[in-house]
């Protein structure tokens, strides 16, 4: 660790205690795996690891990482290694079943959520990946995300926002029936139909459809499905996510993993975090604080 000055988005040592040993085990593994095996690493995983969080919470480009981390392309190299192996989601698991256990729950969960998220990319991402969702007018990405009744994240899937959720409908299910077997039960929207419900039937889940209740006008919490709507404004608290700006969608889908494993591991320790949204007074000469 170096003696820099920290950054807020920097790990404290008690949540650095929580991901290190998945880092550690990764990088013994893959020094096995090599021809230098006998030469020390020359950069620093928690250092690694407080640079990729800086750009998720601030969503500043990797070129714009501030001097004092890493070169930024060996930062990159680290993330682009960790999504292509499944470290971020590895890591996401593991501090899931934590806090699971911590609020008293079992560590498999039973049931889940599933809902959708249409942002806006930016110019560097390729037109083949992004599409038109009709329904809210925003050209970009869909982020399909399926939840615990925590809040917490089980899978996520990016696509264009032009495919439609059938698509997130049919592919979720399976992912998550394989991954967490307790599953039973998966509450949606009402863009889900129901040739959905009875793939999801063959899964041996039941799938509800809740919808928004008849004349109600603006934002209303739909029983059940508000769970992975308030899982949507904890992602949004890192200012990376507020708008889609990887090529490949898989490594947008890492940073989702990222961020969820950053919020749990806060909670697990019981850190708050600054907010971007609503940011503490600075007290200088002249200015109240």
């Amino acid at each position: 660790m170096t003696n820099r000055r920290a950054y807020p988005s920097d790990l404290s040592d008690a949540r650095w205690e929580l991901v290190e040993p998945v880092l550690a085990v990764w990088r013994f593994e893959r020094r096995g795996r090599a021809l230098d095996f006998g030469r020390p690493p020359h950069h620093d995983l928690r250092e690694i690891m407080n640079a990729i969080l800086y750009v998720d919470r601030t969503g500043c480009q990797w070129a714009y990482l501030p001097h004092d981390f890493p070169p930024h392309q060996t930062v990159y190299g680290y993330f682009a290694r960790w999504q292509k192996e499944g470290i971020f989601a590895q890591l996401n698991g593991l501090l899931r079943e934590l806090v699971r256990r911590q609020e008293g729950r079992e560590p498999e969960p039973s049931a889940c959520v599933i809902d959708a998220q249409s942002v806006k990319t930016s110019t560097s991402v390729p037109a083949a990946s992004q599409g038109t969702d009709a329904g809210k007018k925003i050209v970009g990405r869909k982020r399909s995300i399926v939840t615990d009744t925590l809040g917490l994240l089980l899978a996520v899937l990016v696509t264009a926002a032009s495919v439609q959720d059938s698509v997130a409908g049919t592919r979720l299910p399976d992912q998550v029936a394989a991954a967490h077997p307790a599953l039973r039960k998966v509450w949606v929207d009402g863009g889900y139909r129901q040739h959905l419900v009875e793939h999801a039937a063959t899964l041996g889940i039941d799938m509800e459809i809740t919808q928004r209740p008849p004349g109600i006008r603006g934002f209303t919490p739909i029983p059940k499905r508000w769970t992975a709507e308030r899982t949507y404004d904890w992602l949004m608290l890192h200012r990376r996510l507020a708008r889609d700006y990887e090529t490949l969608p898989a490594r947008s889908a890492a940073l989702i993993h990222l961020a969820m494993t950053d919020l749990m591991a806060r909670r697990l320790t019981h850190e708050n975090a600054i907010s971007w949204h609503n940011p503490p007074k600075l007290n200088h000469p002249g200015i109240p604080g």
